[in-house]
């Protein structure tokens, strides 16, 4: 007996002459906070993770050109083991264009 695969086509969305929004997508590794840690933080009403000083490390980085393939995208990330165990995360940042004489809008240094 053989099993069919079914797969489902997105149509592609509309792009408007000057839409330049593009997305990242990145699997993290979620790192653990001490108790201690996460009870100072709820005293001070402060945050426990900041990622501008200190991201997460990251696993794996995927550049899309709309938002349905990036979500896409995000979701067969989420299937990864370690993500649905609860060890990595899976986030979606938008990217836009840089403005004229800004360079580049994100760089990954590993």
């Amino acid at each position: 007996m053989t099993h069919g695969v079914t797969w489902k086509f997105h149509r592609a969305s509309v792009r408007l002459p000057g839409d330049t929004m593009r997305f990242l997508i990145v699997r993290t590794e979620i790192r653990n906070a001490a108790d201690a840690d996460i009870a100072a933080v709820w005293a001070d009403g402060g945050r426990l993770r900041d990622e501008t000083r200190a991201p997460e490390p990251r696993r794996q980085v995927v550049h899309a050109e709309d938002r349905d393939a990036a979500l896409l995208l995000a979701r067969a990330l989420s299937a990864v083991g370690a993500v649905r165990t609860g060890r990595h995360r899976v986030k979606v940042l938008p990217i836009e264009e840089p403005a004229p004489g800004r360079g580049r809008p994100y760089r990954w240094d590993g």
